[in-house]
């Protein structure tokens, strides 16, 4: 197969000199509701690739960020104690085209310090946010149900974020509920830029 960034023959959609050049994270922060938010990329470095995300392409190349990013940040994730577990919960995991993107991110987060849930937030709303305004997202609020789950702190999981708002009804919800955000994650930020590097 080519290359879907360079057309050179490769054994993956993204060769290998490719994914050193355009998708080496970094990390991105910004706060929602006093709750920390970290970002791989800024948007515009990978808008493309995540155009892909409503069609088969969009499995490999959802698979191929999430291990480049939330499966790096898993591998050097540690806690003070080495029995504490964080809950990772991925924003309506609920599959769209085939499958779901939110789950393929939060599933490279599995590791001795974090604990995979699966189908636990989910957006009863049925409103979809893509291409539109914040003033639309505003009149439309997400409408989220949270199944019981026995962690207390945990990491909620998105891909993008633009206005902040579902990160933000996710956080209320799940502290309605009794639950602690220890920090948010997402692949991409809409307003991120270089300035706001840092693990700080």
């Amino acid at each position: 197969m080519k290359c879907i960034l360079c057309e050179r023959f490769s054994l993956s959609h993204i060769c290998t000199p490719c994914q050193e050049k355009f998708l080496t994270p970094s990390l991105y922060k910004r706060k929602i509701n006093n709750t920390q938010v970290y970002t791989f990329y800024q948007y515009s470095e990978i808008k493309d690739l995540l155009y892909t995300k409503h069609s088969d392409l969009g499995y490999y190349i959802y698979r191929l960020l999430a291990q480049k990013s939330f499966g790096e940040f898993a591998r050097s994730f540690a806690l003070e104690r080495e029995d504490e577990i964080f809950a990772s919960i991925a924003i309506d995991d609920a599959p769209k085209s085939g499958y779901s993107h939110t789950a393929i991110l939060n599933e490279a987060l599995k590791s001795d310090h974090i604990k995979v849930l699966r189908n636990i937030l989910r957006d009863e709303s049925g409103v979809s946010y893509a291409g539109k305004s914040k003033a639309f997202r505003l009149l439309n609020p997400r409408k989220f149900s949270l199944k019981p789950f026995a962690h207390k702190e945990l990491i909620l999981v998105d891909d993008i974020i633009t206005t902040g708002l579902t990160f933000s009804a996710a956080i209320k919800k799940v502290e309605q509920e009794g639950k602690e955000v220890a920090f948010c994650l997402a692949l991409a930020d809409v307003r991120s830029n270089k300035n706001d590097k840092g693990y700080k």
